[in-house]
């Protein structure tokens, strides 16, 4: 009785949701027609053909790869300046943090004015040190790690959060023997912090793929998939078969293949990390 009211919330407006469009991910349905129309696995067929599908594929493979990284080396760096003692350190790790919860169109916005090519702060201080900055939004070099820097920013604090936590759960007494025995700062670094981080590092890593599969609003705001198509992820994509072009069903499979591709990345780093993570 006392779950009821989260399983039936569940329910509606999750799980018959998802329930419906993997319905309609085996029919051909525009919004307009009174019925679906049944074309069995064609939608997912044509996927294998469609080279837009595709080459939004290889971009989020890039943006995932690029911002894993980024967190990876920042919020760990990051992470290892907020553990320390420090006057104000309440109000520093408050301030890395705030990004993580600001609006995503309010950050998308901001490093749009950011990136503008005459008249941002990025150009700016880089004709002061006498380098022409580039059309970073409108290029087709530069929009996508433009996407990235973008996405770091805001995640690294959040990540850096859980680090933290994973540091200051690493027992001072491994740090106090290694001192005795001559380790230095980056011995303890590299064969204390970094052996014992392991579980946090998976979550980390596994966590941040799924977020950068799922991309989407920075992708609206600040490119709209430009220029030329060089910014489209799969859910940009996605978002354009369903609510430009209104194809439901094509969109529902698309959904439901990021779905599979981010279940099997998941199991992969599991497998493939999974063995060296005390549980």
């Amino acid at each position: 009785l006392a779950l009821l009211p989260a399983a039936v919330f569940f329910g509606l407006f999750v799980g018959f949701p998802v329930g419906y469009a993997f319905y309609l991910s085996f029919h051909d349905w525009n919004m307009m027609a009174p019925t679906p129309f049944w074309v069995g696995l064609e939608n997912y067929t044509e996927l294998l053909r469609d080279a837009e599908f595709l080459r939004s594929l290889v971009q989020t493979a890039l943006f995932t790869v690029g911002i894993t990284a980024c967190i990876l080396v920042f919020s760990l760096g990051m992470a290892l300046l907020l553990d320390q003692k420090l006057r104000w350190i309440r109000l520093y790790r408050t301030l890395f943090y705030l990004p993580a919860v600001t609006s995503l169109v309010a950050i998308g916005i901001v490093w749009v004015w950011m990136f503008d090519p005459q008249y941002g702060l990025i150009n700016q201080m880089l004709a002061a040190i006498g380098i022409d900055g580039p059309i970073w939004l409108a290029d087709k070099r530069y929009a996508l790690p433009s996407l990235i820097i973008t996405a770091a920013w805001r995640n690294v604090g959040y990540f850096a959060t859980i680090f933290l936590a994973g540091l200051q759960g690493i027992d001072r007494m491994y740090y106090e023997s290694a001192r005795i025995d001559g380790a230095g700062a980056w011995g303890s670094f590299w064969y204390i912090t970094l052996p014992l981080l392991r579980p946090t590092i998976l979550f980390v890593v596994v966590m941040s793929v799924i977020l950068s599969f799922q991309v989407f609003a920075l992708v609206y705001v600040m490119t709209g998939g430009g220029p030329a198509g060089s910014t489209s992820v799969l859910v940009y994509y996605l978002y354009l078969q369903a609510f430009t072009y209104f194809r439901m069903g094509y969109a529902s499979a698309i959904g439901f293949v990021i779905f599979v591709i981010i279940f099997i990345l998941t199991i992969v780093q599991f497998k493939a990390f999974g063995k060296s993570v005390e549980v």
